[in-house]
């Protein structure tokens, strides 16, 4: 597949045998794909309930986040000033933002109680003190609170913009006494699946569980304060956690999301260890996974699967239990290798065959076009894989859809045989902005 692209100077694919670990392909022009079901900092901003967001910076950058909040009907919650050349060398760097956010809080039909700030990169260039942004704003507006957040794309390779904003978004908590039994799932922007067994540990030992996806007004965000403990699962949320634990003295219990059936069992006895209560017994649990997969194997059987890395935040570790259970995994998109380095060594072993893409290499540019032309029928997990792969089948979640555990390996599996049985207009569905957000242009 894609065979007309080996001859590029920098090819898009390594087999399994071949990937280093750490950094898959060589840097360079990138090409970004039109899948756009993963959130963006406008997105995860409007999880607080009422606060107003304002973006300072250049007008080409502004396009992208007005829009974002255009289509999902909430421009009311967001402002913008708009950065020019003459602000980099005139000295009023700092002032323009301060004045000009201040003009738009004085403009508003309603005070908010939280303003999210965003600086862009050209601000970090030009050495803006947002330290000073901050407090001068604080002084004039002290029923506000203001929290400092960055659209900076070049900080990419080291704290991600969504790494950064999962982290910003608990800002504005303010310390209050700490609840022994209250437990927050930080860092998601979607609730985690009810029936999932973490949730049912948290909530059947008679903990209250928040979750600021689930929090229908300000003061309802604040009562997360409250916490003695921060679940996160997500990789990008592990910082959020991390300075939960150092504001307020909560614990930070780090889960990450997996699909081996030993390491569920590892993650979940460190949550009940942490809370203090007895892991129950997961056999039937697992039973019912492995039933789904047994499932989804005899109505899929030896259709190619590929997934992306955008689906699961552990491509490999997914990889491997498909193939345990005879699925033929032949395609992954994924650039760097995370967490899940023991999956992908297990791979090297055993698959050394499947190919790894890069979701970023510009000769990944003609790749959907190649595919169609291949005629090969894929069954893709993750906008990504559907995009590159030409496939109307494909499962349509990102960043584990809110699944964790047995219970998520078996609503996998029969959003596998979904996506198998009934294909998707994938043009249409991958073109829209945050999965599972509300979309005035789009409903999922």
């Amino acid at each position: 597949m894609l065979k007309d692209m080996q001859s590029y100077e920098r090819p898009p694919f390594v087999t399994v045998d071949e990937a280093p670990e750490g950094d898959h392909f060589a840097g360079g022009l990138e090409y970004n794909p039109p899948a756009r079901g993963v959130w963006n900092i406008v997105h995860t901003g409007m999880l607080i309930p009422g606060a107003h967001q304002i973006f300072v910076c250049a007008q080409g950058c502004l396009r992208g986040v007005i829009l974002t909040a255009a289509e999902m009907g909430m421009l009311d919650r967001l402002s913008w000033v708009s950065v020019s050349e003459e602000d980099m060398f005139d000295g009023t760097l700092e002032s323009d933002v301060v004045e000009g956010t201040a003009e738009i809080i004085q403009k508003l039909p309603e005070r908010p109680s939280e303003v999210l700030l965003f600086l862009s990169c050209i601000h970090l260039f030009a050495g803006a003190d947002f330290e000073e942004i901050i407090r001068e704003l604080g002084v004039r507006f002290e029923d506000i609170h203001f929290t400092d957040c960055y659209m900076t794309p070049t900080m990419r390779k080291t704290v991600s913009p969504d790494a950064k904003m999962r982290t910003q978004l608990y800002e504005g908590l303010r310390a209050c006494p700490i609840d022994p039994k209250s437990v927050n799932i930080i860092g998601c922007d979607r609730p985690t699946d009810e029936s999932s067994e973490l949730v049912r540990i948290i909530k059947e030992n008679g903990f209250v569980l928040r979750d600021i996806t689930q929090a229908k007004s300000y003061e309802d965000y604040q009562q997360m304060a409250k916490a003695a403990f921060s679940v996160t699962y997500l990789p990008t949320a592990k910082g959020a956690g991390d300075r939960l634990s150092e504001r307020f003295g909560s614990r930070n219990i780090y889960i990450p999301n997996r699909f081996d059936p030993q390491g569920i069992r590892e993650e979940l006895s460190k949550l009940c260890e942490a809370l203090g209560v007895e892991l129950p017994k997961l056999d039937e649990e697992e039973k019912k996974a492995m039933e789904a997969l047994e499932k989804a194997r005899e109505l899929i059987g030896d259709t190619a699967v590929a997934i992306d890395f955008t689906a699961v935040t552990r491509p490999y570790e997914l990889a491997k239990l498909l193939c345990e259970k005879g699925f033929n995994v032949r395609y992954i998109v994924n650039d760097v290798l995370g967490e899940d380095v023991e999956a992908f060594r297990w791979l090297k072993k055993n698959r050394p065959g499947i190919k790894i893409f890069s979701a970023l290499n510009v000769n990944m540019l003609n790749a959907a076009e190649s595919a169609e032309k291949s005629g090969e029928t894929v069954l893709a997990v993750g906008q990504k894989a559907a995009f590159f792969f030409a496939t109307d089948n494909f499962v349509n979640i990102v960043a584990n859809g809110g699944y964790y555990g047995f219970s998520g390996i078996k609503a996998i599996a029969e959003l596998m045989c979904g996506a198998f049985t009934v294909p998707k207009d994938r043009r249409t569905v991958i073109q829209h902005k945050g999965i599972g957000c509300y979309s005035c242009v789009y409903q999922d």
